[in-house]
């Protein structure tokens, strides 16, 4: 049984590399069509770009952290590594914090509508 929460915790690592390397590749890809064909103005062909590869980011990082748990609970459950996996989470929180306000410009929390209310820009795409 082990073995086999090894296997699924390296499958969802995997799965956290691949959706990184297509997320980037996508959002580049979006990025020349964006400026080659639309003609958009290089700052916002930038900011989708940012936005793209944030999203992708987001989703890699969900996928590790699953990784993580999978990891902990279930092929070596020690103190020790309760203690890892709670700062792993901890540190990868505020980065998908961090990386939701860059994307958004609000905080996950906050509604759109609270956010502009209190005069934070938020983005709409």
């Amino acid at each position: 049984m082990k073995e086999l929460f090894e296997m699924v915790a390296t499958a969802f690592e995997a799965a956290a590399v691949i959706v990184l390397l297509l997320g980037v590749l996508i959002a580049a890809g979006r990025y020349l069509i964006d400026r080659m064909q639309r003609g958009q103005e290089r700052h916002e062909a930038y900011r989708t770009l940012r936005q793209g590869i944030g999203r992708a980011l987001l989703l890699a990082l969900e996928l590790l952290v699953a990784a993580d748990i999978i990891d902990t609970v279930a092929v070596e459950p020690s103190l020790e590594n309760l203690g890892r996996l709670g700062l792993l989470v901890l540190i990868r929180t505020f980065l998908s914090f961090s990386l939701e306000l860059e994307i958004d410009g609000r905080w996950p929390w906050q509604s759109k509508r609270e956010a502009s209310d209190k005069g934070v820009r938020v983005r709409s795409d």
